[in-house]
């Protein structure tokens, strides 16, 4: 997140935990490469999954309620939304501390990596970052989210 302007929302160290999660599980590429094996320092689908909706509650009420402060409109609150309902019902179904292969192999997980994409590229172009870019590590986002 080294483009993303850091402090031109409200809650933005919010949105850069959102951003986070969602970058890493919008990219099968990433999940077979650091997710599968296991490579330190980028946590799991769980890890992601409690920073989309730790701060936030997403799992508990719209992120609408959070435009002007987190989200900057509401399609950007829509795509996060479908993106954390999709997540969820399989994290539900398959249980928080199942192992990444039962998210890769869960029947709905196409859909829930394409609205993680979607809303992920929504919000890398609002903050004026290349979606394309590959997740950072976990170290560096707690690093982007002390430095202000």
């Amino acid at each position: 997140m080294a483009g993303m302007p850091l402090n031109d929302m409200p809650w933005w160290r919010w949105r850069a935990n959102v951003r986070s999660a969602l970058h890493m599980l919008s990219d099968p590429h990433f999940h077979e490469n650091y997710w599968v094996p296991r490579v330190p320092g980028y946590g799991d689908v769980t890890d992601a999954v409690y920073r989309l909706v730790e701060d936030t509650w997403l799992d508990n009420w719209s992120a609408e309620k959070y435009v002007g402060t987190v989200f900057r409109d509401s399609q950007e609150a829509a795509l996060v939304d479908a993106a954390v309902l999709r997540v969820l019902r399989i994290m539900h179904q398959v249980g928080a501390d199942a192992p990444v292969s039962d998210y890769l192999g869960h029947h709905g997980w196409p859909e829930a990596v394409r609205a993680a994409r979607e809303a992920h590229i929504r919000l890398a172009a609002n903050d004026g970052e290349d979606p394309d870019t590959p997740p950072r590590s976990l170290d560096e986002l707690h690093a982007a989210l002390h430095s202000v």
